[in-house]
């Protein structure tokens, strides 16, 4: 899946719990939660996904109760002019979408920029001592109690790629390659046993 679906399930699972009083009752407020998605304005693109699909904002169930501006005007249109106004939305979705593309493009860039400045580039050199993060996948890895590291290792080669790094281990014994993001710097001297 790409993100932007997973956002959009991300928040429709935050609307179906707020208007859910038992979890199994969830497949009964889809549709008012599709349409609450649908009919809001996304923040990735500056317009409604219903507006973007259709080329004019959804009648909302409140206002055919109590009738909004937009719809009483719409009700003093004789036929001709609705048919003529509806049209030239029509002519115009296609300028709607391309600005709704434009903005999701800058709002990427921004949100891509936000992410870069929090990221560190992490540079090891060869020699430093590291540790080795113990995913859960691995054997070593049982409980809650089970080590989260495991070394110390020492890095043999530094330059393999920009994510990569080459380790030997600490009094012998194999090491492998490891991604940066799974290792941590040790300073002084260390036992050579997990941690």
């Amino acid at each position: 899946m790409n993100g932007a679906v997973e956002t959009a399930n991300k928040n429709l699972k935050k609307i179906i719990r707020k208007m859910i009083e038992r979890h199994r009752d969830w497949h009964e407020k889809l549709p008012y939660a599709l349409m609450a998605y649908r009919t809001s304005i996304q923040i990735s693109i500056a317009a409604t996904p219903y507006n973007l699909m259709y080329g004019m904002e959804a009648i909302l169930p409140v206002e055919v109760e109590i009738p909004s501006l937009r719809i009483i005007m719409e009700t003093k249109l004789d036929e001709t002019n609705w048919i003529k106004q509806h049209h030239e939305q029509l002519f115009l979705i296609d300028e709607k979408r391309l600005n709704a593309i434009c903005h999701g493009q800058c709002y990427q860039k921004r949100m891509a920029h936000a992410y870069n400045k929090k990221v560190k580039q992490r540079l090891f050199e060869e020699g430093d001592k590291v540790l080795k993060r113990i995913l859960p996948t691995q054997e070593e890895a049982k409980g809650k109690f089970a080590p989260s590291w495991q070394g110390p290792s020492i890095v043999k080669k530094s330059k393999m790629s920009k994510s990569c790094c080459q380790l030997e281990r600490c009094g012998g014994g194999g090491g492998g390659e490891a991604e940066v993001d799974g290792l941590a710097e040790v300073e002084g001297p260390i036992s050579p046993c997990s941690v």
